[in-house]
């Protein structure tokens, strides 16, 4: 079983920034690609950025230059920087994780985890 546990959500002003962290845990072998995506009231969750276990990163086209990911291979935790936020960047942020994990009886298995959410809000 793994656990996603993510913070830094919160209320900012326009232009202004926020840090989003999620940390793993769990029966964790290796975790490959980590990122972020997000979901706005009444649209469908779109990706907002990426990177692999090699720090290879994409963004989609509305962040990039604006948004940064990154990660702490050591901590199992992905993070996402985000500068000069605009309204339109208002919605409930879920970070994700492609996770190699073990049993008890040696098998493994590659899954992809999900965060509960957290929820950014973007004033005018």
């Amino acid at each position: 079983q793994v656990q996603l546990v993510e913070s830094g959500g919160g209320l900012v002003q326009a232009g202004g920034s926020l840090r989003l962290s999620c940390a793993a845990s769990g029966s964790i072998v290796s975790i490959n690609a980590m990122g972020w995506h997000r979901q706005a009231p009444g649209k469908q969750r779109e990706l907002v950025a990426g990177i692999t276990s090699g720090g290879i990163t994409n963004y989609a086209d509305s962040v990039k230059g604006r948004f940064t990911i990154s990660r702490d291979n050591a901590k199992n935790t992905v993070y996402l920087q985000m500068s000069s936020l605009k309204p339109e960047d208002t919605a409930v942020y879920y970070c994700n994780s492609d996770v190699l994990t073990s049993s008890s009886t040696g098998s493994y298995r590659t899954a992809r985890y999900w965060g509960q959410g957290t929820q950014v809000t973007v004033s005018s």
